[in-house]
């Protein structure tokens, strides 16, 4: 009797891309078609754009952390761990699961959507002092962290040590780096107010940058306007520059300023997943060099969107220009992805991705936005109800919808109760702490692994 195997199709990552991915060839493959497999440390998706809200308080952790296994046509397998290489001819990927086991799993079809992880410089101390703010832990974390130090300079009876733990320092004027020092910035803001003991003049947010602009993406005029917001605050901005070095208790920036100060955030962008430099494939500043069908050159059935590939932006003229690692571009790429995996699957033709930016959305805190949806520049409640509502629109399903909205509800009559969780305070939760650059493989070690171990260690049919 012939045994006839569904073909695999592996998806590694879920982020915004791989998710997208996912839920669109659950819906369009029937289940006898392919067997489809993910590859994620955690069960759930990350709604990233909203994770300065659950460092602020304004919302909970469990409210952007949409679970996998609420669709109603889940049957994907879900593989607990992360993916530290490929073999692209014997079309094996290498994971190590959260239990350290190593394991190859090999495929049919290939989707790369592992993201990025924070970009970091040779800069002495920054990865042994700095917090990052790419996941839920470290948002989490960070939370603490900055109400610990409100408790901490509050009891304290050195006036140094007090000025100290009340300056904080935020590296990267983009998105996430001015969203969070936003509203981290109002947290302490309105938790001074419970603290008689503290001069709430003694709090000083700064935040920095190596860039001459803030946002430069916004254009001009709004990004004039996030500035003139966030100095309104007192949060003082300083550009062209960046950190020579940090320390546990002061960091220096390269103007020669030096800040007492137990608070480095760094957020200054992001760089692919270190998987891509396991394929010794075409990179394009590190990202993997795709057609504009999102295949890789050469090698069938292997696919990549996201942050982790260079994107062709077939919608601009300019030569050469790919799409940038945004969440928008990741959502519409994963459902295009997805089709053309099941395009390839079929014999079918693949169809390249094109789509315009409807725009960007910046939330300040508070009653403070500012947003260029479809190229109208609003700040102000108008930006608020704009940049609140595309979040709220794209949460994947109706029970994160529900439990965000009523987040901000309550957060907007009740306000914040400034508790610190406890949470990871027992565990350093420092960059070193999050990142794991050491655990993925070289392209010599993904051949030996695999060959030690061989293609069938994983398989089901």
């Amino acid at each position: 009797m012939i045994t006839v195997t569904r073909p695999r199709i592996l998806v590694v990552g879920a982020g915004f891309a791989g998710v997208g991915c996912v839920r669109r060839l659950e819906r369009k493959l029937s289940p006898d078609e392919a067997e489809i497999t993910l590859v994620t440390p955690s069960s759930y998706q990350l709604y990233l754009p909203l994770l300065p809200q659950v460092a602020s308080g304004v919302l909970t952790p469990q409210s952007i952390a949409v679970s996998l296994r609420r669709s109603r046509k889940y049957r994907t397998r879900i593989i607990p761990g992360g993916a530290i290489g490929v073999d692209l001819a014997a079309k094996v990927c290498v994971v190590r699961t959260i239990t350290d086991k190593i394991v190859n799993e090999p495929y049919d079809y290939i989707v790369l959507a592992p993201g990025s992880i924070t970009r970091t410089f040779d800069i002495p101390g920054l990865t042994d002092h700095a917090y990052g703010m790419k996941t839920l832990a470290e948002a989490a974390y960070l939370r603490d962290h900055v109400i610990s130090q409100l408790d901490l300079a509050d009891a304290s009876q050195d006036p140094d040590e007090r000025a100290a733990r009340l300056q904080f320092v935020v590296v990267g004027g983009g998105y996430a780096g001015t969203e969070t020092a936003a509203c981290l910035q109002m947290l302490t803001h309105n938790a001074v107010k419970r603290y008689p003991r503290l001069d709430p003049s003694l709090i000083r947010w700064h935040l920095i940058d190596i860039a001459p602009r803030l946002m430069p993406e916004l254009g001009e005029k709004l990004g004039d306007d996030a500035q003139k917001i966030l100095r309104k605050r007192g949060i003082e901005i300083s550009l062209g520059v960046s950190i020579a070095k940090a320390g546990p208790e002061e960091v220096t920036f390269t103007d020669g300023r030096v800040i007492p100060t137990r608070t480095l955030i760094w957020t200054a962008g992001v760089v692919a997943s270190p998987l891509i430099g396991t394929l010794g494939a075409e990179t394009v500043r590190g990202r993997l060099a795709v057609t504009a069908e999102m295949n890789l050159p050469g090698h069938d059935g292997v696919f990549a969107l996201g942050d982790a590939a260079a994107v062709p932006d077939v919608a601009k003229d300019e030569e050469g220009a790919v799409c940038p690692p945004t969440a928008q571009h990741a959502m519409r790429q994963g459902k295009v992805v997805a089709d053309n995996v099941i395009a390839a699957l079929r014999d079918q033709p693949l169809r390249p991705y094109k789509h315009k930016d409807l725009g960007l959305v910046v939330d300040l805190g508070g009653r403070d936005a500012v947003s260029k949806p479809i190229g109208i520049e609003l700040k102000g409640l108008p930006a608020m109800a704009v940049a609140r509502g595309y979040h709220w629109s794209a949460l994947r399903t109706n029970v994160a919808k529900t439990r965000v909205m009523t987040n901000w509800l309550l957060n907007a009559v009740a306000g914040d109760d400034f508790v610190r969780t406890g949470f990871l305070s027992r565990s350093p939760a420092k960059l070193k702490d999050f990142e794991f650059v050491h655990a993925y493989l070289t392209p010599e070690q993904v051949r030996a692994q695999v060959g030690e171990k061989g293609g069938a260690q994983g398989a089901s049919g």
